[in-house]
């Protein structure tokens, strides 16, 4: 597949996609969609189904120099939505119930980002809707993790509410609406929700307010050998106060290690290179200086991580989460334990996961 691949090209060439909920393993058309027409003329989409529910994978986003360009998705934990049709209640989105957030998350479509998704999903399709949606979200990501909760969740809600009417909307349009989510709860960027529903690696090369949105799925040959250590300490950094932190201006030299280091990030991935992915994403000189004090213990974990046999360490996403980088599950277990013993001593802070996961090639999936 060329490097250049771009939302366009894949709209161009993507027609199947894995439709069934629930478990089946046929593979049908995507473009299934009923139709009916109303008194007066007016085409209205019908549901193919009653039900679906979808589940959207974590994502590691920035990945050290690739802050708002750079993101993957990662095996584990997830969000899943469940999606039901609402008769006679056209275009009508109502969130059931959500479970697993300790009830802090509205319920208030238009003030969640499953609503948001939701909303913009159903406007995506070739008409109106000829009923409503409910939701109910299991959440499976803590928030403000550094893990992409929210776009975990937008980009389930967006595949189930699709997969009501037989998937007519591909996953790369779907980004429109997943941003719409992101940038009611957290900003206008892709670098978590691009890569939850399309899988692997996903480098954002154009994503502007206003603008056509251009994403590229890197090419990833040794998923069998790259590990991540995630480690998330019970401690909460939200995506806002930590961007608040952020310089406005950078050096110049700061600005030529980033782009260097993010460049070798990229080829690390494209030649399959586990060691140079780990090694470059440990080397960003702007956005972790700033943002790593913030979070007690960082950089005590980010030195046991490599003491212990990682090849580089950062914060994934906004943090807290600490990301390290191993090509061995066995030293990869060392590293997260490695890890959790450095947020416990030096940050004094518990920990809720350490896990040892591989990249997610799939996405968002209907389960």
């Amino acid at each position: 597949m060329a490097l250049n691949q771009t939302i366009q090209h894949r709209q161009q060439r993507g027609s199947t996609s894995k439709l069934p909920c629930r478990g089946a393993a046929v593979r049908r058309p995507v473009r299934c969609t009923r139709l009916h027409v109303a008194a007066g003329g007016k085409v209205y989409l019908d549901p193919v189904r009653k039900e679906c529910a979808a589940f959207a994978p974590a994502t590691v986003a920035n990945l050290g120099p690739g802050f708002d360009w750079m993101g993957c998705a990662v095996q584990g934990g997830g969000d899943t939505v469940i999606a039901k049709v609402l008769p006679g209640r056209a275009g009508e989105v109502v969130i059931d119930a959500i479970q697993g957030d300790g009830g802090r998350l509205s319920l208030d479509p238009a003030k969640n980002c499953i609503g948001v998704a939701a909303t913009e999903t159903l406007k995506l399709m070739s008409g109106a809707v000829s009923c409503g949606v409910s939701l109910t979200l299991h959440k499976g990501l803590p928030l403000g993790s550094g893990m992409g909760s929210s776009a975990a969740s937008a980009a389930a809600a967006a595949w189930a509410v699709n997969g009501l009417f037989g998937a007519p909307v591909s996953k790369d349009k779907l980004i429109l609406a997943g941003l719409a989510s992101e940038a009611a709860v957290s900003g206008y960027h892709a670098d978590n929700v691009g890569p939850s529903l399309l899988g692997g690696f996903v480098l954002i090369r154009s994503c502007k307010p206003g603008e056509p949105v251009e994403l590229l799925q890197l090419p990833f040959t040794a998923a069998d050998r790259l590990h991540f250590v995630l480690v998330n300490p019970c401690f909460e950094a939200p995506t806002a106060e930590m961007r608040a932190v952020l310089p406005k201006e950078v050096p110049m030299k700061s600005m030529i290690n980033n782009c260097c280091q993010g460049g070798a990030l990229v080829a690390g991935i494209l030649r399959g290179d586990v060691r140079l992915i780990g090694e470059s994403l440990d080397r960003d000189v702007i956005i972790e200086p700033v943002r790593g004090p913030l979070i007690p213990g960082m950089l005590a974990v980010k030195e046991a991580a490599k003491a212990a046999g990682a090849y580089g360490c950062t914060i994934s996403g906004a943090g807290p989460t600490a990301v390290a980088i191993v090509d061995d599950p066995a030293v990869g277990e060392r590293v997260a334990a490695a890890m959790s013993d450095a947020f416990r001593s030096a940050g004094k802070l518990e920990v809720n996961t350490a896990q040892v996961v591989k990249l997610d090639t799939e996405g968002a999936k209907f389960v």
